[in-house]
């Protein structure tokens, strides 16, 4: 049984792969800093933190399917930032790869967890 949202295997990959972009914006433009390291730095954390927030919501179904819907949202927000970080030549192919594989675990997780939201609730109402 699950206690908490951290112990949620697509909460942790969600906040490793926000931390992974953390890390690698580091090295994007001074130029970049308040458009394009500012959204996906934004977007990649916006995805486990809405997790959390889901977790808190799961007394009614809606609500927590609601903020699951916005953490899947900001991983497809994410996705397109990372196709410009890779299009603009800030980040390398093979980094790219990996972030976006990540995330596809991520959306996929999530999507089950959206279809399937009785397991996860605390009332089935």
């Amino acid at each position: 049984m699950v206690n908490s949202f951290k112990e949620l295997i697509v909460y942790q990959k969600a906040h490793k792969l926000a931390m992974d972009i953390f890390e690698l914006s580091k090295t994007f433009p001074k130029e970049e800093k308040f458009s394009l390291t500012d959204q996906i730095r934004r977007s990649s954390r916006s995805v486990s933190s809405c997790i959390a927030e889901s977790w808190a919501k799961r007394l009614y179904i809606k609500a927590f399917v609601n903020k699951l819907t916005d953490s899947l949202g900001e991983e497809y927000e994410t996705e397109d930032w990372l196709d410009y970080s890779r299009d603009c030549e800030y980040i390398s192919i093979n980094e790219y790869e990996k972030l976006i594989s990540g995330y596809d675990e991520v959306r996929k997780m999530l999507i089950s967890m959206i279809n399937s939201p009785e397991q996860w609730c605390i009332n089935r109402i």
